[in-house]
């Protein structure tokens, strides 16, 4: 068997896996490590869903995904006797609801949901979902929102609306979808993107205003300065997501004890801190703080990234994730 494991097929966010590690990896092990990406949580699922659970080694999944793919038979419980470095996390990352067992996951980066902006557009915008939603603070120019799940998208509206982004239930959502139909239908909105384009739609000026993650808005204006010197980002007041990254091991994915070293590997301290640096998201790693740059290690410290502002998104299932979908494709296709 040990010569059928030459490589290593991984399937994760864009620009979101440090090269480096990945080539030590490599030629620890002497394997290859073969990169698939997808842009949404959606699309991941989708993925799996069509037999790319028997395609993959290890995937990204958000956290309020994993209960999803556990359900439907996408994922296989970790041996814990192949995962190292798990006390490295910090205690918030620790038995999380998503996965109170800690059977299926293992946290990789965190960062959260909010909006990137031209501030030569709004040079000093109120740090609200208004921004989006209310056409007295933004009457004319472009702006977009996030594709992907629709848990995200009534989220922000819920959370808008005063009853938070996690909310749950058929009367927020439906309040929210109202809210989100009545925005699809202005004249300055620009579509549905993912987190990266909506970075790049604001640089070019195709959108003034979009939904992305704090990680993709940092990452680009340390690559470019000059490009994206225009853009900020900022959480809401009203409340905004907490997004855990996780890794996982598909059910039938191909080279599984090859993935518990991979997974044990991204735990390990120095490499968490670089993967961290490399993509400009949090790590969950408590171990990995003096490695990082002070500014990046002091924001990876929950307790001191405005906590109160960040929930994770809840967990639904059965008949209610049923109706949320129902929801928001009446929404959409209005």
């Amino acid at each position: 068997m040990a010569a059928e494991a030459d490589k290593l097929y991984v399937f994760n966010w864009t620009e979101y896996m440090d090269p480096d590690v990945v080539e030590d990896f490599e030629a620890k092990y002497d394997v290859e490590v073969v990169e698939s990406y997808f842009t949404s949580n959606a699309e991941m699922f989708s993925k799996l869903s069509a037999g790319g659970d028997a395609q993959f080694d290890v995937v990204v999944p958000t956290d309020y995904f994993v209960p999803r793919l556990i359900n439907a038979g996408l994922i296989q419980p970790l041996d814990p006797s192949l995962i190292e470095g798990r006390d490295n996390l910090m205690e918030a990352f620790r038995e999380p609801s998503y996965d109170p067992q800690e059977e299926y996951s293992v946290p990789y980066l965190w960062g959260a949901t909010g909006i990137v902006y031209n501030t030569q557009t709004f040079p000093d915008p109120p740090e609200s979902w208004g921004l989006l939603f209310d056409p007295e603070l933004n009457p004319d120019q472009p702006f977009a929102l996030l594709g992907g799940d629709p848990q995200v998208a009534l989220g922000m509206a819920c959370a808008y609306q005063g009853a938070g982004f996690d909310c749950v239930g058929q009367e927020p959502w439906v309040e929210a979808a109202r809210l989100a139909g009545k925005t699809l239908d202005r004249p300055n909105f620009t579509g549905f993107v993912d987190s990266t384009a909506a970075v790049e739609q604001v640089a070019r000026g195709v959108s003034q205003v979009a939904v992305t993650y704090s990680g993709d808005v940092d990452y680009r204006k340390a690559a470019s300065p000059e490009t994206y010197e225009d853009l900020e980002f900022f959480v809401p007041e009203e409340g905004s997501q907490l997004g855990v990254d996780t890794l996982v091991i598909p059910a039938r994915a191909p080279h599984p004890e090859l993935a518990h070293k991979f997974i044990s590997f991204l735990m390990q301290p120095e490499n968490a801190a670089r993967s961290a640096d490399f993509a400009y998201y949090r790590t969950p790693n408590k171990a990995a703080l003096e490695y990082l740059p002070e500014d990046l290690a002091e924001s990876s410290r929950l307790e001191d990234e405005r906590r109160d502002q960040l929930v994770t998104t809840p967990l639904i299932e059965g008949e209610q994730l049923q109706m949320l979908q129902q929801i928001w494709t009446e929404v959409r296709s209005r």
